[in-house]
């Protein structure tokens, strides 16, 4: 039996738990797989998850589990492990998700694989996994009992392997103040008219090529008009122009929209690992040596600050015509 730790905001399966589960189903072989969720509203999902195959999902509930706290998440997986005595635990690759798990299998005395793309039972566990922000693959074998695995987002294809709903059982974790000594106390809104960077379906990013902070007005013009989000690249944000929030790579945020138009931007490896799950990618940059291009589905050769604004022009007179 396999444990997958989802995510499930408002009883709705996010996608990269979605993904997480299509990898524990192929490497549980047949074998049975349940999720842990936690939150109130988790048993919502049980639909969605039955769509996956899970034979039982475990609701934990708690009071102090109303905002997100690591190690208290932590404690909730490595008790439910206990009881379970699961072949393997699996989760999302995600900035949150990483952290539980790499904190879980700390109080497990395991090993901890992040970034997983495959893996084959036996003994030892086999798993190929991405390493230098998505430049390279790398295989490797997992010792020891109950190991650890993050699926990196956006690197498997979701499955779904329909097996009704899944049996429900909810349960209260044990919990110290320990637990609790981090947690999260507040959010701060995503800017792009409530458009988080993770869930849109289009994405206009900028470099080092806006030029200033207000080069970026054609670049908002276009996101708001494709009902996108606006990104940018590490540069940007080291020079002030944009908010941390807003980038997106390896040390930022990894995105997968449907199509993602980069505007002067060279495409550093590191940037490039945060916007390889992207279905489509147009780029726009003056240098036609830029790095980007190669990988790019549709290049744009010119500068930004008239390509974008055209391209904005053609949109309205499309819309209005």
């Amino acid at each position: 039996m396999l444990l997958v730790l989802v995510d499930a905001p408002g009883g709705e399966l996010d996608e990269i738990s979605q993904q997480a589960l299509t990898f524990a189903r192929r490497l549980a072989g047949g074998d049975a797989v349940h999720a842990l969720a936690i939150g109130a509203d988790a048993a919502s999902a049980a639909g969605a998850l039955g769509a996956h195959g899970v034979a039982a999902l475990h609701v934990a509930q708690h009071d102090a589990l109303s905002a997100f706290a690591p190690d208290a998440h932590a404690a909730t997986l490595v008790e439910l492990a206990g009881r379970l005595s699961p072949a393997a635990i699996v989760g999302s690759g995600t900035e949150r998700g990483n952290d539980v798990l790499a904190r879980s299998a700390a109080r497990l005395d395991a090993t901890f694989a992040a970034g997983c793309v495959d893996a084959t039972a036996g003994d030892p566990l086999r798993v190929t996994r991405v390493r230098w922000g998505g430049s390279l693959l790398e295989e490797a074998n997992v010792h020891g009992a109950t190991p650890v695995l993050s699926v990196a987002p956006h690197a498997v294809a979701i499955e779904e392997a329909p097996a009704g709903e899944p049996a429900i059982e909810a349960f209260a974790p044990t919990l110290t103040d320990a637990d609790l000594a981090v947690r999260v106390s507040d959010h701060v809104g995503v800017g792009g008219g409530g458009i988080s960077l993770a869930d849109a379906k289009v994405v206009v990013s900028g470099g080092r090529g806006a030029g200033s902070a207000e080069g970026f007005a054609p670049i908002e013009e276009l996101a708001g008009l494709l009902g996108g989000a606006v990104g940018c690249s590490r540069a940007v944000t080291m020079a002030g122009w944009r908010p941390h929030t807003d980038q997106v790579g390896q040390t930022g945020t990894k995105i997968a929209p449907d199509i993602y138009i980069p505007c002067g931007i060279s495409g550093a490896t590191q940037h490039m690992a945060g916007c390889k799950g992207a279905k489509r990618i147009l780029a726009i940059n003056a240098d036609r040596e830029a790095s980007i291009f190669a990988n790019a589905d549709y290049a744009v050769i010119g500068d930004l600050h008239q390509v974008v604004p055209a391209i904005s022009a053609e949109i309205r007179r499309v819309r209005d015509g």
